[in-house]
Order: C-alpha cells, then sequence, then structure tokens
C-alpha cells in the first residue's frame, strides 16, 4: 500500500514545491505518496490509477512492466494522475536525486494539466470514477458472469478509439431543439393560393391543411437521414441506437468516459512530457541540484532524452522544442522581417534581444495542442539542426533506413502520425443503409489504407455490439472499396466514391 513521505522526503518535496511557484508555475494541490517497485508496476498497469475495472490486460501490462524492471530494461521513475488534487507517486528504492528530479517533473505535468486547454472539459475526480466503474464491473460480473463480461470488455476495447476526441470542445451538430424550432418556423403550408382573404376558409379548410401538414411532414421523415450528419463519436451512436442489454450499455458507457479521459494526454503528449522535462530542468539545475548530485543527474536525464532510429522521444522533440520557442522569442526570431531576412551570417547573429521567451512558452502552454505546437513552432532550422528525418522500411534492401531528409517531407509525417493519434478516422453515415438496418461507416481517407485484418476484425466486433450487418466505405488504390460483414461472412464489393 501507498505510504507518506518521510520527513526527508516531505522538506525536499516543499523546497521543490517553492521552486516551481518560484518559476511561476501554477498547479492544483500535489500529493505524492511512496510505493515499492512492485506497487509502482501494479499502478501503472492500472493505466496510473490504485483502481481498474478487473481485466487480464492489466495483469498482461503488469509482467512486462515488472520483467522490464527486473532485466534492467526500464524502468518507471513517475506516475502522476491529471486530478483535482494530482497524485504522484515516488519509487521508495530511488536515489535522493532521483526524488527531487521526479517532484520537479510531477510539478510540470500537474501546471499542463491544469492550465492547458485540452484538459478544460476532462473530469478532474477521476480517480474517484475510476473507483466506481471498478465497483459497476464488478456487480455486472457477480450477476453475468466473468467470462460474458470480460469477452464483451474485449471487444468493446478494440473499438475504445473510435471517438470524436474534439467533442468536448466543438458543436458538430446542432442544438436539438433549436433546430426543431427552426423547421417548424419554416413549414408554414399555405394550401391553395386565395384572391380574396374571406374565402380562405372555404378553399383551404382547416382538414385540407393538416392533411397537407401530414403529406409534407411525412416526406420529410423519408428523406431524414438516420444520422443527420455523419456522426464521428461511433461508441456514442451505438450508446444510443445499438440493441443493447442495460449491463452492455453500462460498460459501454464506463469505457466511453475513460476514453475521453485519457483523449487529451494523447493529444499534447509531446507538449506535456517536453514541458515536464523543460521544468524538471530548469528547476534542478538553477535551483535544486547539490555539487555531488551532478553527475547522476545528469546520466538520468540523458537516459530519458535517449532516441532511437525510427521513433520519436517525446521527451526529447518536447524539450528541444521548448527550449528554441524560448530562445527564439528572446532573440526576436520571428516575425516578417525575420521571415524575410535571406542574409544567413545576419540570421546567424539575430537577437534583438527582446527577452520574451518565458511569457511566449507560458502561452503556448496554454493554447496549444501536439499538432497545432509542431505545425506553428517546427522550423526547417530547428528540423536541421535535431537531425530530423523521414524513416522506413525499404523492400529492396529488405532494410530500414533514412527515406527523406527534405524538410516539408519531415513535418508532413509528422502531422500524420498526429492526427487522431496516427490512426484512420471513421464515421457512422447510415445506421439504416439500403432500409435494411444495416450500419454504414465510412473511411476518411488521408492517404494511409485501412489496415485489412484490423478492418475485418473491426467490423466483427461492431456486428457483435449492432447485432445487423455492418458496412465500412473506404479506398485502395483510389478505388472505392465496401468491406461487410454478415455475422458470418466478410465479404467487399467496389463503389463508387
Amino acid at each position: 500500500m501507498p505510504k507518506s513521505l518521510t520527513p526527508r522526503l516531505a522538506a525536499l518535496r516543499d523546497e521543490i514545491h517553492g521552486y516551481a511557484k518560484e518559476f511561476g508555475l501554477d498547479f492544483f494541490e500535489t500529493i505524492f505518496e511512496m510505493v515499492s517497485y512492485d506497487e509502482m508496476n501494479m499502478v501503472a498497469a492500472y493505466g496510473g490509477f490504485p483502481t481498474r475495472y478487473p481485466h487480464w490486460r492489466w495483469g498482461m501490462e503488469y509482467e512486462q512492466l515488472a520483467k522490464g524492471y527486473e532485466y534492467g530494461l526500464s524502468k518507471i521513475y513517475e506516475l502522476v494522475i491529471n486530478n483535482d488534487p494530482c497524485y504522484a507517486y515516488l519509487m521508495e528504492s530511488n536515489p535522493e536525486v532521483d526524488q527531487k528530479l521526479v517532484m520537479a517533473h510531477v510539478y510540470g505535468h500537474c501546471d499542463f494539466f491544469k492550465n492547458n486547454f485540452s484538459f478544460r472539459h476532462t473530469n478532474r475526480r477521476m480517480i474517484d470514477d475510476m473507483a466506481n466503474h471498478a465497483t459497476r464491473v464488478r456487480r455486472w460480473i457477480d450477476k453475468i458472469g466473468v467470462e460474458k463480461v470480460e469477452d464483451f470488455i474485449d471487444r468493446t476495447l478494440s473499438l475504445e478509439n473510435l471517438i470524436d476526441q474534439h467533442s468536448p470542445h466543438i458543436r458538430r451538430n446542432p442544438d436539438p431543439k433549436r433546430a426543431e424550432e427552426e423547421v417548424k418556423s419554416n413549414e408554414r403550408v399555405e394550401g391553395f393560393k386565395v384572391g380574396r382573404e374571406y374565402m380562405r376558409g372555404y378553399i383551404n379548410p382547416s382538414e385540407f391543411l393538416d392533411s397537407q401538414r401530414k403529406r409534407v411532414e411525412d416526406e420529410k421523415q423519408r428523406a431524414k437521414k438516420f444520422p443527420e450528419r455523419p456522426q464521428r463519436d461511433v461508441l456514442l451512436f451505438l450508446l444510443e441506437h445499438a440493441p443493447l442489454e442495460p449491463w452492455e450499455s453500462d460498460i459501454l458507457a464506463i469505457l466511453r468516459d475513460e476514453a475521453y479521459y485519457f483523449a487529451p494526454q494523447g493529444q499534447t503528449k509531446i507538449m506535456n512530457e517536453g514541458w515536464a522535462s523543460y521544468w524538471h530542468s530548469t528547476i534542478m539545475t538553477r535551483r535544486a541540484l547539490k555539487d555531488d548530485e551532478i553527475i547522476d543527474y545528469a546520466d538520468h536525464h540523458s537516459g530519458t532524452m535517449g532516441t532511437r532510429p525510427g521513433a520519436i522521444n517525446p521527451y526529447k522533440l518536447g524539450i528541444e522544442l521548448w527550449r528554441d520557442i524560448e530562445d527564439r522569442w528572446n532573440k526576436g526570431r520571428f516575425g516578417k522581417e525575420w521571415d524575410e531576412c535571406d542574409d544567413l551570417r545576419a540570421r546567424r547573429s539575430w537577437d534583438k534581444k527582446l527577452g520574451a521567451g518565458r511569457e511566449k512558452i507560458f502561452e503556448v502552454r496554454k493554447h496549444y495542442n501536439d499538432i497545432t505546437f509542431i505545425d506553428t513552432f517546427l522550423t526547417a532550422e530547428f528540423a536541421q539542426e535535431q537531425k530530423l528525418f523521414v524513416y522506413g522500411f525499404n523492400d529492396k534492401r529488405n532494410s530500414w533506413e533514412i527515406m527523406d531528409r527534405e524538410f516539408r517531407k519531415v513535418k508532413t509525417k509528422l502531422l500524420q502520425g498526429l492526427t487522431n493519434f496516427g490512426q484512420p478516422i471513421i464515421e457512422v453515415v447510415d445506421g439504416n443503409h439500403e432500409n435494411r438496418a444495416e450500419l454504414l461507416l465510412a473511411h476518411k481517407h488521408d492517404g494511409q489504407d485501412l489496415k485489412g485484418d484490423y478492418a475485418r476484425e473491426t467490423l466483427r466486433n461492431l456486428q457483435s455490439l449492432w447485432r445487423r450487418p455492418v458496412n465500412i466505405i473506404t479506398r485502395y488504390d483510389n478505388k472505392g472499396v465496401m468491406l461487410r460483414f454478415d455475422g458470418t461472412n466478410h465479404t467487399e464489393k467496389k463503389v463508387e466514391l
């Protein structure tokens, strides 16, 4: 069980807390708890929460983490929960310098959780709700049976990415009540044209007008789409319209709720980890480090910043981009004059001494997510300095290698991997396809084809919830294809896009 901090660690926490406030960080109350390495692995396996619903995947995650720690392949330094108050865990076997580093890193995360717009609508009491979710699932297991519930969770987890991650911030569909009122206001059934007002009741009796209104309404209902607009939140559509049993609806709602909670963390992984790394580096090197801790700190910090070919390290990319923004705004390397300067010598020595870097990074921390962060601030100079390139598999040589160093291709490749977490965008376009109660989905093709095995398995799991055949329209080789699963067989046919 987690333990409270020792007096020495409590004093260090207060010290690091003071440094974080001194630098302007603004965060919720943060509660640190001590755990053993085994307890840390258990909490990490649960996604950072002390309690989750029962499922076999948590055991699998724990085994992987435990073996990684046992064989010296990996080590978890910190875990922090986006909550109010925030909860963070310290491993009791860590040396003092690591504890200080972790505390500084955690305060960076907590500041980001509180202030970045992506987290504005997240549940700040999720640690309690996770425990409630676990209790509800256990009750269904007692009532329905563990195998039936676990099988449903397995199928639903394969669909948990089929949400509209931006829906908390925008309204894609009009307010239904307002839309209905507007429609009614535009539905004036006039009947036949009347030259004299006193003849209106004879030429257009109320019974005739009522029948005309009914005809118009029937035509409108027949022409009405279901849903009226493509719906990206597939899980919500299933909750509202699939023939689910009460226990299935409850569990699906739980998993959808948790998917939305974790979505902002996926949208800001580079920014968030970079921001926390920036502040642990700043606090440690400028305030908290003792002379005899420098080597250990440098060793552990560099291990976190290490990169490998073909993979993005969000800690490294994030911290370097934050530092680049701060440096550019300190020196005035932005704006029309900077962009139009083509003198290489002048650009190298450019320094307006504005000193606005710290203010700028706090502004960026509040208003951006990973996609807008990369799109706005990753420059050609930064890509060259950080040696960014497109990495891919060469079929002829049967090896992974650098495919391109051109800045625009590098940036495009990076943004593609961040858009919708690098996963396909799927929408519900028809819940009554061909008037047979079949579900029709559409893949918004962005240059990446659907993987056939993944698509077939997803259709299988969707069909098990919809209880009727499920279809999806996608594109292969610039030709439209409809994939279909009817509960028994997978089929496909060509369609016009």
